[in-house]
This record gives C-alpha cells, structure tokens and sequence, in this order.
C-alpha cells in the first residue's frame, strides 16, 4: 500500500519493514469531518491486513468524548474482529493530550483490553510506542 494522504487531516502509510499501519494526524478535525476520516482509516487499515496501528495524534488538541466512545465500544471491536486478532493501537499524543486522556474517566491502562479484540496505549515517545507495537507482535508469534 503506498502512502495515503486524506487531504492535510490525516497521512496513511502501511510500513511492512515494521508490519505497523501509520496514522499521522496533520490538525484537530471539526467532529462533522470524523465519520468520513475513521470511515477511510478502517478501509485502508483492514486493506493493509494489519492488526498493529500507531495513530501519531500530536497535532491534535482534544478527544471528542462521544467520538471516543464510539470508537472503544464500536469501531476498534469491529476491525479487531475483521482482522483475525487483537488490533493494538499505539497512540502518540502531546503531553497535554495525553495527560487530559489519562485523567479523563474512559481511560484504561492495556491490561484493561487483554481479553478484547483491541488494545490501546497512550505514549508521548515515537520509539515506545514502536516497541509497544514490536512487543504486541511477539505476543502474537509474529516477530
């Protein structure tokens, strides 16, 4: 898959040398651009047969709390379910957003998710979170 830009909002790129599926958030969405924005995520994400997403949302100021919602109880399940595996999702956000969703109350550690069809992480460090996603796979027997 090469790489898929959804105008400046968000930049998809299947990576195979690291078999992780990127997500670069280029600014924060008004929340009536999300449906069309998540809908082209699942598309390629499932094209790319790819269970380990890093979601690069530094650019972005604040999570929509009935968007986060829906995502945790509705789109991250499906696609898990789709793929054949757990979907793990590294997110890589600001220090200010990361603080906001680690204190908000849907916020879940990962061992929240071992039983689910998704997990998801959040990390203020590019290289965590590739190592995060690295480990997931070893989990899986797939590294």
């Amino acid at each position: 898959m090469s790489s898929e830009p959804i105008s400046e909002l968000l930049h998809l790129v299947y990576r195979p040398d690291l078999n992780i599926f990127v997500g670069r958030w280029g600014y924060q969405p008004e929340i009536e651009q999300l449906p069309a924005v998540y809908e082209e995520l699942r598309r390629l994400g499932e094209e790319s047969g790819c269970r380990f997403w890093l979601q690069d949302i530094r650019r972005r100021s604040f999570n929509d709390p009935a968007t986060t919602q829906w995502l945790l109880t509705d789109f991250f399940p499906a696609i898990g379910r789709r793929l054949g595996g757990q979907l793990c999702v590294a997110y890589l956000a600001s220090p200010t957003l990361k603080e906001a969703i680690m204190a908000g109350p849907s916020f879940r550690s990962p061992e929240f998710y071992d039983q689910e069809p998704f997990v998801v992480a959040f990390f203020g460090d590019e290289g965590e979170a590739i190592s995060w996603l690295h480990e997931r796979q070893r989990r899986a027997g797939l590294r």
